[in-house]
């Protein structure tokens, strides 16, 4: 059962979250937070697979209430819901540790397929967008990289994936371009996210770059 927080501080919007999401047998809304500091007191008690984040809150923002979730729950994923299409807030947000965002507008089958893909740690972030995001991202990574980056130990063939991944390779195309099978390619995505402690593939290439695993 994929757990789903859902944070907003317009209850309408909550609301109609919930009423999309509700019919699924596989997904379960485990509480509702109306502003930041209720959404990281919630992700605590609650554990929460997913998070569904408004941008703009009274009090705490999502990009803070962000940042504060991943500090206590890395590794909870947190998708920004937002009004706007925006590369540049988009980079912020993923710097920050989001899976990606989605748009208040998107169709229900959007919603529900953004919030299984990333529970199985996939990238709701279009795979041709991702370089480029890393590549602008370079730059704000390496200013914020932490003085001791910890000890992460990948073998040969999982650096290999985490590069593939990011790349925005499907898990089909990495198969298809080490000449795996798709199973064990979905093994390796998730020894990386564990060892990176990291939710999604998304934050892999992120923690990549970070921490200089990939070029």
């Amino acid at each position: 059962m994929i757990r789903v927080l859902l944070v907003d501080d317009q209850a309408i919007v909550r609301e109609g979250l919930r009423s999309m999401l509700s019919p699924e047998p596989d997904i379960a809304v485990v509480g509702e937070a109306g502003d930041g500091h209720e959404a990281v007191r919630l992700v605590m008690e609650r554990a929460p697979h997913i998070v569904l984040m408004d941008v703009r809150m009274p009090g705490m923002d999502g990009i803070a209430a962000l940042e504060a979730i991943k500090r206590v729950s890395s590794r909870t994923s947190v998708i920004m819901v937002t009004l706007y299409d925006d590369p540049d807030y988009l980079m912020r947000a993923v710097s920050a540790g989001a899976a990606g965002y989605i748009l208040k507008d998107a169709s229900r089958d959007e919603l529900v397929r953004a919030v299984r893909v990333t529970a199985e740690g996939g990238a709701i972030i279009a795979p041709s967008m991702l370089p480029q995001l890393l590549k602008r991202m370079s730059h704000l990574l390496a200013e914020n990289a932490p003085s001791n980056p910890p000890r992460v130990r990948l073998s040969e063939r999982e650096i290999e994936v985490l590069r593939l991944m990011a790349e925005g390779l499907t898990n089909q195309e990495i198969a298809e371009r080490l000449f795996l099978s798709p199973t064990t390619v979905k093994t390796h995505v998730q020894n990386i996210l564990q060892k990176l402690d990291v939710s999604d593939r998304t934050q892999a290439a992120v923690c990549a770059v970070r921490y200089g695993l990939i070029d």
